[in-house]
């Protein structure tokens, strides 16, 4: 293969790249469709720009004296990235979701402030997902700092230079705050939000009651007036609809309606008629889009990802906002006004959103084996080793263990390594078999398939014949 045509396709895999994390931070799993495109058409996996790379150098933490301020530089700002939390492939997954102070970004303020946080979560097994939206209000403890409101922990983060920076705080304080880990978090500048809108047409919603909104800019041109009912509303009115605050339930109805236009992109990027477009696109969208996303998520995990939330329906996500009921007003030492949160209530709303209907309660979430088994993923077998009767052995253990084998078969293609094949995003099954035979985690692989028979394939190598695992 010539370079050029290496270095295209390897662009072309980026691109899709760009549309797959857009389309996963607003639960968009039909972006999987896209990125089966690309990968198709790639012989390498470049990693795209907005995706985190190797740490070259073992960052350095500073004491910080009381009262003192650190001011790093943009470069130091911009290259904190908080590690991300490992996550298996199989347990449930929470991304955090970040937008930035308009006022701290259009005065090109050095640090920003958080003005929006939304938590993404999904359930691998039960194909369930939920979203909370968390007030910038909210009073609570930032590790490290004393009380502020929640806004505050990304801007001390990249103020005093801390491991991680703003997003590594934001998410320390996000789990300390509610109790939940967090493996991953997103952070999408104003015009990139807008791009993607664009790029898909637009966005469907259904404003409830009038409401006028005010986009990026100066003059009369920027306010629109929004009467009950849909609406397909471009990129900057979707941004303005968005971030429209001045309504009668002020920030806990803002947090609906970005609730709204996140379903709305979801409901687009579903549209049979849109993936086409997208994947025609994908080299323009990733030229346009990439520098507006910053993001500690994997290349690797956005494409599991992306694979498992193709598959949840719209009915099976929750969807919650820490409003009213949940909170006392009040005023911060300095006078600023806050929301003191009810702990008791506000467990009750993440055990609703982070609970949705799970098969396996606490007691089993952890048992591999009957994770597996509930997830039922069809598995054909392939002998690609010398040993002939190797495939009906690993069959006869499989099933014992309840694993759904739905064929076994020889192949003429020897493999020394034991290879998995993934087409419709198993996690239980895939983490199963690795763990089970021993299989090296870099010799599975994600190729998404509709059409395949089978859920998963393996085929047998001369390692596994040689290990003795199977009897």
């Amino acid at each position: 293969m010539s370079k050029s045509k290496s270095v295209f396709r390897t662009k072309w895999f980026r691109a899709g790249m760009i549309v797959l994390l857009a389309g996963m931070i607003i639960l968009a799993g039909a972006a999987a469709y896209v990125l089966g495109h690309a990968a198709a058409s790639t012989s390498q996996g470049g990693l795209p720009d907005f995706f985190p790379k190797a740490a070259t150098e073992t960052p350095v933490v500073t004491e910080i004296l009381p009262g003192e301020v650190i001011t790093p530089t943009i470069s130091e700002v911009e290259q904190a990235i908080p590690a991300a939390t490992p996550w298996d492939g199989a347990g449930r997954v929470t991304i955090l979701l970040v937008g930035l102070d308009f006022r701290d970004w259009n005065s090109e303020e050095k640090y920003s402030r958080s003005d929006t946080m939304i938590l993404l979560t999904l359930d691998p097994l039960t194909k369930t997902a939920g979203v909370l939206s968390i007030p910038r209000d909210m009073w609570v403890s930032i590790p490290g700092f004393e009380h502020s409101k929640i806004n505050t922990a990304y801007y001390l983060g990249d103020a005093y230079k801390l491991p991680g920076g703003g997003p590594g705080l934001a998410i320390k304080t996000v789990e300390e705050f509610l109790g939940v880990p967090i493996n991953y978090y997103a952070q999408i500048d104003f015009q990139a939000f807008e791009d993607f809108i664009d790029e898909i047409g637009g966005v469907r919603v259904v404003v409830p009651s009038k409401i006028t909104i005010d986009k990026l800019g100066d003059g009369a041109k920027t306010i629109k007036k929004l009467r009950p009912g849909e609406h397909i509303l471009s990129g900057p009115w979707a941004l303005a609809y968005a971030r429209a605050r001045y309504t009668e339930g002020g920030d806990f109805d803002r947090a609906l309606r970005q609730q709204q236009v996140l379903m709305g992109i979801r409901e687009r990027v579903f549209n049979a008629e849109m993936l086409p477009k997208l994947i025609a696109k994908a080299p323009e969208i990733y030229s346009e889009l990439s520098s507006g996303i910053r993001t500690n998520l994997s290349l690797n995990d956005a494409i599991r990802l992306a694979l498992l939330a193709q598959q949840v329906e719209e009915g099976n996500i929750q969807r919650g906002v820490i409003n009213d009921d949940y909170v006392l007003f009040g005023f911060s030492p300095d006078n600023l006004s806050i929301l003191i949160p009810l702990p008791d209530k506000i467990q009750l709303l993440v055990d609703q959103i982070f609970n949705t209907g799970s098969s396996l309660g606490p007691a089993t979430a952890g048992d591999a084996l009957a994770q597996m088994q509930a997830e039922s993923a069809s598995l054909a077998i392939f002998n690609g080793s010398s040993t002939p009767d190797l495939a009906d052995r690993s069959a006869n253990l499989l099933r014992s263990q309840g694993v759904n084998v739905a064929s076994v078969s020889e192949t003429a293609d020897r493999t020394f390594a034991t290879t998995v094949i993934d087409h419709s995003g198993n996690p239980y099954l895939l983490k199963y078999l690795l763990e089970t035979l021993k299989i090296n985690p870099n010799k599975v692989y994600s190729r998404f398939d509709p059409a395949s028979p089978v859920d998963v394939e393996i085929i047998l190598g001369e390692d596994l014949a040689r290990s003795g695992i199977v009897p």
